[in-house]
């Protein structure tokens, strides 16, 4: 596998990593126990940590990215394994 390809699935699964956590570690208002800005939403965060998020999705990219290269390598998983007609 080529490491333009490495860095290109890394990405993808970075973002996908991004997004996934996000919610975690996120505390509204009323859960925190602190008063609201008039016009504020109920879901609205009060302590969103950017760094924080990028780093989790980091490792846990790192890790997923490093996994599926290890499984293209040595070939753990092919497609014959997922093939469900084969069991029909």
């Amino acid at each position: 596998m080529n490491w333009t390809s490495i860095v290109a699935i890394y990405f993808l699964v970075w973002v996908m990593c991004a997004f996934l956590m996000l919610p975690f570690g996120i505390k509204t208002a009323d859960e925190a126990g602190v008063a609201k800005v008039p016009g504020q939403a109920d879901s609205a965060p009060v302590n969103f940590r950017p760094k924080r998020v990028l780093v989790r999705a980091t490792i846990l990219a790192a890790l997923l990215t490093g996994l599926y290269v290890a499984n293209y390598s040595y070939q753990w998983v092919t497609v014959e394994d997922l093939d469900v007609t084969n069991y029909l």
